[in-house]
């Protein structure tokens, strides 16, 4: 494109040649992520730009060392053409999950292949749990991994693309202090996370940090690589000590993160974490969930933690995996029944109110309990919900597995980088174009 055409385009549409030549390479890089190895001549049908434009888009890709030769294919009656693919190891990624027990902190490269993990516990010994969430433990926990993880792998800190984090919170922005986590369940009020990330100088300046709840990284994760692929619309639950949700549909891609635990399910009910009455998390989050059984008469295990007590729980209630072996603890059996009862009532409201094509189930609660527990649930959701879009919708569990939070923590670099068309450039994130999910529907659906 001559100049004096680039500065008409400028005029027109309000894009700058910058604009443009981001764009392009946003186009290729995203064609060669999700359906690549491809070659030259198969990159301008798939991303609509001009043989020039893409030669001159990979010539740069290739010269910076994101992209690389990948072998080559046949052409019908001309010489092979080189296949091209995203360099996995031209650029590193760090997910980190702030859960409940603890926090998981992971290295990846590009393709999302883990390269290294440390896994550090949120237990003080002190009986309240909020002590578990303290601030400086956290905070010193993440300066202390994130070396850790860059060590065993051998990666230097400065090749890092970025760190997503999923925290259990509503993350808010400002000016001064970037990512505020407020969450109100683990007493973090107005938390200047990013802040106090940036003062503790575990990274360069100029690694961004990605900072987001930890819903929406498990809904990141599981539309692109787990069960929400090639869904126009899904419900993401993250069950464990407590539950939330990621809602994602074309309105809300790439997906928002809604306090669904704390619905209402039951007027001056049982007092929750977050100090209301009667919200979903009082009766179907793991921890309130063992309370009940202990308070109904129940002996969870003295001084296990959740993932322990519930393990216990679900063995007494099942004590052959099915429900129907001899002796089934009644009253572990009877809150379960009850707690699928409530979880059905409050995935009728996603139902009802989002219509999405699928439910998916995850967090590290919700995959122990499993299939089992999901079709008692499913059966309270469809009865609770609408006729028509409670036809239409189907619920699953996730199968990303437990690392799915840190794995959508990873994506949030990956994906606001290559909205950068691969370059590491220090300004306001970059919200990822719709683009990014068209082409992951397209690519599961085939």
């Amino acid at each position: 494109m001559m100049r004096n055409e680039e500065d008409t385009v400028k005029m027109r549409s309000g894009r700058t040649v910058r604009d443009l030549r981001r764009e392009n390479r946003t186009a290729v890089l995203q064609r060669l992520y999700f359906d690549g190895p491809l070659s030259r001549f198969s990159l301008g049908p798939a991303t609509g730009l001009s043989s020039g434009s893409v030669s001159n888009v990979v010539s740069e890709l290739v010269t910076e060392g994101l992209v690389e030769e990948a072998g080559s294919v046949d052409s019908a009656g001309g010489r092979p053409r080189t296949l091209l693919r995203i360099s996995a190891r031209s650029g590193y990624l760090i997910g980190i999950d702030i859960g409940e027990t603890r926090v998981r902190i992971e290295l990846f490269d590009l393709a999302l292949t883990e390269l290294a993990r440390i896994e550090k516990p949120l237990e003080t010994g002190c009986p309240r749990r909020l002590d578990r969430y303290d601030v400086g433990v956290v905070v010193t926990h993440l300066r202390e991994g994130i070396p850790e993880v860059l060590g065993e792998a051998g990666v230097a800190a400065e090749r890092l693309v970025g760190v997503g984090i999923g925290v259990p919170g509503i993350v808010a922005r400002t000016p001064q202090d970037g990512a505020v986590v407020h969450g109100q369940t683990i007493g973090w009020d107005a938390v200047p996370l990013e802040r106090l990330l940036r003062e503790s100088r575990i990274l360069p300046d100029t690694v961004p940090y990605y900072i987001d709840n930890g819903a929406r990284t498990l809904g990141q994760a599981e539309m692109w690589f787990g069960a929400g692929r090639g869904a126009r619309s899904a419900a993401v639950v993250l069950f464990g000590s407590g539950v939330g949700a990621c809602v994602v549909s074309d309105d809300l891609s790439p997906g928002r993160a809604v306090e669904w635990g704390h619905l209402t399910v039951r007027v001056r009910g049982r007092r929750c974490r977050c100090g209301a009455q009667g919200c979903l998390e009082a009766y179907a989050g793991a921890e309130a969930l063992l309370q009940r059984w202990a308070e109904a008469g129940g002996q969870p295990p003295a001084g296990a933690d959740e993932e322990t007590a519930l393990t216990a729980m679900l063995a007494a209630a099942y004590p052959d995996g099915t429900g129907s072996g001899p002796q089934p603890d009644a009253t572990a059996l009877a809150v379960l029944e009850e707690t699928a009862e409530y979880l059905g009532a409050g995935f009728s409201d996603l139902i009802n109110l989002f219509q999405p094509e699928r439910i998916l189930v995850g967090g590290w609660a919700g995959l122990q309990l499993g299939r089992r527990f999901l079709d008692a649930v499913t059966a309270h959701a469809t009865s609770y919900a609408l006729n028509h879009p409670a036809a239409r919708v189907r619920i699953d569990l996730g199968t990303m597995g437990p690392d799915a939070v840190t794995v959508g923590a990873a994506i949030l670099p990956l994906a606001d980088f290559f909205a950068r068309g691969g370059r590491p450039e220090q300004a306001e994130p970059v919200e990822p174009d719709p683009a990014w999910r068209t082409a992951l529907r397209e690519r599961s659906a085939r």
